[in-house]
């Protein structure tokens, strides 16, 4: 398989692709609606801090919604403990139709050239906000677990690569226990 380049042309993806190793993935999450990054806050008097974002509070709510819908397909589920491989690829919006304002410049533009968002949001504002909806759902004990990313990513909605999403922001997650990760 060709890792699609800045400057390679796109195809329309069908949808979530599985990985090779996502048949020993213990669970796989997909989760629609928009992303929200979690982390940055906002003074409001009175020593009170809030959310910069509104769209953290309903981003959690999707992926805790979507964890518990995959937990509930897998007969006597219960939190994954011990050290946690995961990935999460993020489809953030579609891709716009303009150059982007970090393109650099003599550098041939085209709006069929394939590149990823390098823009808000911050993808591990996005990571952060994720892992704790994933532990308030019960897919792990604690987001500590985690001691290594197989893949984390920030894409356009359709981008043709692996576990990115056809149709409309969102997320693919998959998490697998260390030693099925290692087998894999």
């Amino acid at each position: 398989m060709t890792i699609p380049t800045l400057f390679d042309h796109q195809t329309p993806a069908a949808g979530p692709t599985p990985r090779p190793a996502a048949a020993g993935a213990d669970i796989t999450i997909v989760v629609h609606g928009t992303p929200g990054p979690q982390g940055s806050k906002r003074h409001v008097g009175n020593g009170r801090m809030v959310e910069s974002s509104k769209k953290v509070k309903p981003w959690r709510q999707d992926v805790k919604a979507s964890a518990l819908m995959a937990m509930s397909e897998i007969e006597d589920w219960q939190p994954l403990d011990g050290p946690l491989v995961a990935s999460m690829t993020f489809a953030v919006r579609h891709k716009p139709s303009s150059k982007p304002s970090w393109w650099t410049p003599g550098v041939r533009w085209s709006k069929t050239l394939m590149w990823r968002p390098g823009s808000m949001p911050d993808l591990s504002k996005l990571l952060r906000a994720t892992e704790d909806a994933l532990t308030d759902a019960g897919v792990w004990k604690d987001d500590a677990r985690v001691v290594e990313y197989r893949r984390l990513a920030k894409h356009y909605v359709g981008d043709p690569c692996e576990d990115v999403l056809a149709s409309g922001p969102g997320c693919v997650i998959r998490v697998w226990r260390l030693s099925e990760a290692v087998a894999s």
